[in-house]
């Protein structure tokens, strides 16, 4: 694998970026409590929601407003901050998401 990364012409050559496809889930929500790397602060993180971008955005701004709280987006998942598991999955049930609390 030998990429020109630099040429005496043009100076640094970028790598085009190439946009990444999220695996398809199984049409089953998810929600994780994480408390890894995060110094003892829990987060819960939804995975398998097969939105797209801007769908996904919209549905985390709604979830982070009803909890009360903050959260991002990260790899087309959604974390929310604080141990929100059982709002988060009657919220989304609300929404028609067929939803597991998994462990974690």
């Amino acid at each position: 694998m030998n990429d020109i990364v630099y040429s005496t012409e043009t100076g640094r050559i970028k790598p085009e970026k190439t946009k990444q496809e999220r695996p398809k889930g199984d049409g089953i929500v998810r929600i994780h409590r994480q408390t890894s790397g995060r110094k003892g602060a829990g987060i819960s993180l939804i995975v398998g929601l097969d939105l797209p971008d801007d769908e996904l955005k919209k549905l985390a701004a709604e979830l982070k407003k009803r909890c009360g709280c903050g959260g991002s987006i990260k790899d087309g998942n959604i974390e929310i901050q604080g141990e929100k598991r059982d709002l988060l999955k009657q919220l989304l049930e609300q929404k028609g998401f067929k939803v597991k609390l998994a462990g974690g």
